[in-house]
């Protein structure tokens, strides 16, 4: 009897293995290509290499914005919950609240990928790898790290978590910083986690790298002084920028509030470039382009002497008016004191669109084209030239708006000797072809006479700087209200360049509703010019080309010339 049931369960034994044989061999014979097909399905997964986005650097090398490796931690919640030991692990390390990692699994437990946390250090990642907690998985990505924070905000701008641009120079140019992602297929366990790597199918394409105009060393001195002046004016915002005048780069561009690209909780009042996308009218910074209408008819030139007693007159309804009666004075004297009389009554005696024709010659009330996100055109409309008021108005700067970038590639003009170029936040290789739009001798006489503006005797004498001779003009303008112009809100402009024998670099500086006490041009905005532009010639290695600006030039002092009455 044993016997029988010994060779009956080595028979049902045998029968077993020849039926699994038997299939084995079916299987591989017949269904391979399905079973590998399905093997396959479970295990092999493309996956994309990271491509690393492109660096920006200033003029000199120095890294403004770079990607920096990180890590992010996730989950997939349909493939088994953590226990509330692990909860309270996780959220420990990640630094959240156990209520917070609990619910946010709850919520997405039908998801099969759920971000806990991203952009962690190399550190917290080996932190959470040595939890051992099987349902969490790390992988690489990249983070946007900018290393002069606020000073270059504005310029460099910012990315999203996924590295896309947003902001400034990051979205101007995301296609030359983007990189091409590349592919692999790799075998993964049940868990999802990487055995090896199969097949490289694409390599990955880093982006670009890109160099600015901008110089590291005078953006910061520049972001340094304006935000120590509109902390001490109290002011509501300001905006500076510098530029080289024989290429044409902008050297530094700074705003004020600005805010930390590298933190959060940015604001859209601290993160708007206003040099860029913010209009104001310019007030007085427009008179030497007035001056430079004048000269250009030929009937006028620096010694030309307007009469402007008693200190005022009326266009139409509108009473024109300086501070005191200056009676007569010449053109320079005129640009030297910011006589609204003089320069309005000169406005009425050229051709109806002269000073529109020089400004729009110059580039106000047109793109300066640098790329910059948000970049605004202003305003500057012939349309209503006819009238008289407008004709004088715009004469000292009402009546059109205009961007700190657009005042300086105008002065730019008056700075390269009525030659244009555009400006660049890009660093050039070489000068561009300039196009010569007014008389060199024109220009030059322009800013020979806005240097009488920065002498003792000027409205600007705080620009002076010490063994520079400087150039350039300040401007006060009412900001416009509800009510219409306010009188007790202010734009205190300069623009100025130096060294005014060669100039090489020019400067505009706007503070907007200064609240402390002064408001003008000239007690405001202009001592931001000097102390911006006294270091900043040094550090450039620019050569001094007098022993005090206190002296203006010999041929501008007098008051010899033709006397014309004009204007009415």
């Amino acid at each position: 009897m044993k016997l029988w049931r010994h060779h009956f369960v080595i028979g049902a034994f045998a029968v077993c293995i020849v039926a699994l044989s038997v299939r084995v061999i079916a299987l591989s014979v017949g269904e391979r290509d399905f079973l590998q097909q399905q093997g396959d399905a479970r295990s092999i997964r493309s996956e994309s290499i990271s491509a690393i986005r492109g660096s920006i650097y200033d003029r000199n090398g120095e890294p403004l914005a770079v990607s920096t490796p990180v890590y992010a931690v996730w989950t997939d919640p349909s493939r088994g919950s953590l226990t509330d030991a692990e909860i309270r692990l996780v959220a420990e390390e990640l630094e959240f609240s156990v209520d917070w990692v609990r619910n946010k699994l709850a919520k997405d437990a039908n998801k099969q990928f759920v971000y806990l946390k991203r952009g962690i250090t190399w550190v917290q990642s080996q932190r959470i790898k040595a939890l051992g907690i099987k349902s969490l998985s790390l992988g690489q990505e990249f983070r946007r790290y900018y290393p002069i924070a606020e000073a270059a905000a504005h310029v460099v701008g910012i990315t999203d978590i996924d590295e896309r641009g947003i902001e400034g120079v990051e979205l101007a140019f995301q296609k030359h910083l983007v990189g091409r992602p590349g592919a692999k297929t790799v075998l993964k366990d049940r868990r999802g986690n990487t055995i090896r790597d199969l097949e490289y199918l694409q390599a990955a394409q880093n982006g670009k790298d890109l160099y600015l105009s901008i110089d590291a060393r005078l953006q910061f001195i520049a972001y340094r002084e304006l935000k120590s002046a509109v902390q001490s004016h109290k002011a509501k915002s300001a905006s500076l920028i510098m530029a080289d005048v024989v290429s044409g780069e902008i050297l530094a561009l700074v705003n004020q509030p600005s805010y930390n690209p590298n933190g959060t909780g940015r604001s859209a009042f601290e993160m708007r470039n206003r040099a860029v996308t913010d209009a104001f009218e310019p007030g007085s910074t427009v008179k030497p382009f007035t001056a430079l209408a004048a000269l250009q008819t030929g009937r006028y030139d620096p010694q030309t002497e307007i009469d402007t007693a008693p200190g005022f007159f009326r266009v139409g309804g509108k009473l024109i008016q300086d501070p005191v009666n200056r009676a007569t004075l010449s053109l320079a004297q005129a640009l030297q004191k910011s006589s609204q009389v003089a320069l309005a009554k000169i406005a009425l005696d050229l051709e109806t669109d002269a000073v529109f024709n020089v400004l729009s010659a110059t580039g106000v009330g047109d793109y300066v084209g640098t790329g910059l996100p948000g970049e605004a055109i202003g305003r500057l409309s012939a349309a209503e030239l006819r009238y008289p008021v407008v004709q004088a108005t715009l004469a000292y700067g009402y009546g059109l708006s205009v961007t700190p970038l657009q005042l300086s590639q105008a002065y730019l003009v008056l700075a390269r000797g009525g030659s244009k170029v555009p400006l660049s936040i890009l660093r050039r290789e070489q000068p561009p072809a300039a196009e010569q739009i007014f008389s060199v001798q024109n220009a030059q006489s322009v800013v020979a006479m806005m240097e009488l503006v920065t002498a003792r005797e000027g409205t600007a004498f705080t620009a002076a700087i010490p063994d520079y001779r400087v150039a350039g003009k300040t401007g006060t303008a009412r900001v416009v209200g509800e009510g219409g112009y306010d009188d007790e809100r202010h734009l205190a402009w300069f623009a100025g360049m130096a060294p005014a024998t060669d100039p090489q670099i020019v400067m505009v500086v706007m503070v907007n509703e200064a609240s402390a006490g002064l408001s003008g041009g000239g007690s405001v905005a202009a001592p931001i010019f000097s102390r911006v532009a006294q270091r900043s010639l040094r550090l450039l290695g620019i050569s001094p080309d007098a022993h005090s600006t206190a002296a203006p030039p010999a041929e501008m002092a007098g008051n010899s010339g033709v006397k014309i009455e004009v204007g009415g």
